[in-house]
């Protein structure tokens, strides 16, 4: 079965076209990185996926579920199903780092507050970070937000984690730390892994299936095989550009 699917997918932003008929389908519990420079539409493809954004033509599935043709209400139960890691890391400053964690399990409900502490003392030793739910985020280097972030993220033991440029702003040795931590949690949670990077240590890191997204589509996809070998100008000047060989 498949975790999800783009199909023929078009995004424009006044005017400016985004993604040119992007097609791309990955299997329940595949690791996939799609790369490719700034700007070129890694982001709004996961806005689409998750439903943030519907596509102008195309269209977008999770699982068997059409999302794009579903309304805020809809997505609801299949949201639940997923994580995401914002680029940002997108903490509540206002909360603790035990609340951050604990806010989507509350969302939803049906919980128990000894259930919801377990879970995310749980969530908190799986990224390495035990000990810190007191802790206010703002008292947190880049780094721990990060994984506080990604702490949240899998609070409820989602089946597709979405990552969004996961190791901007990191010095090497964080982005090094959060690119093992992604790899080691696919593994744990057995879920669909979503990298979107330009970060090429990341996406060798991590692994999996990449697909080379530019000028709107995927010009290339596969394992790390057909990216080295092909001879797309596009992606061969990219992968010059970012250090060789993937």
């Amino acid at each position: 079965m498949y975790g999800f699917r783009l199909i023929q997918v078009y995004k424009s932003f006044n005017g400016n076209e985004v993604l040119r008929g992007i097609n791309l389908s990955v299997r329940e519990g595949e690791r996939v990185i799609i790369i490719g420079g700034s700007g070129c539409g890694k982001s709004v493809t996961l806005k689409l996926l998750c439903g943030l954004l519907k596509p102008d033509r195309g269209k977008v599935f999770l699982w068997d579920a059409e999302v794009s043709s579903m309304s805020e209400e809809e997505l609801v139960p299949i949201r639940r199903r997923i994580g995401m890691l914002f680029q940002s890391s997108a903490l509540f400053d206002s909360l603790s780092v035990f609340e951050n964690v604990a806010f989507p399990l509350r969302e939803r409900g049906g919980y128990s507050e000894e259930e919801i502490r377990r879970r995310v003392e749980e969530k908190l030793q799986a990224v390495g970070l035990p000990g810190i739910g007191h802790m206010a985020p703002a008292a947190l280097s880049g780094g721990m937000r990060k994984r506080v972030a990604l702490a949240r993220a899998i609070a409820m033991d989602p089946e597709i984690v979405f990552y969004d440029e996961p190791t901007t702003g990191l010095d090497p040795a964080n982005a090094r730390r959060i690119s093992l931590l992604i790899r080691r949690l696919h593994d744990k949670l057995k879920c669909t892994t979503c990298v979107v990077t330009h970060d090429m240590a990341c996406a060798k890191i991590v692994g999996g299936r990449y697909a080379f997204l530019a000028n709107g589509v995927i010009l290339v996809e596969g394992p790390v095989e057909e990216i080295d070998k092909t001879t797309e100008q596009e992606v061969r000047a990219f992968l010059d550009y970012e250090g060789g060989r993937v």
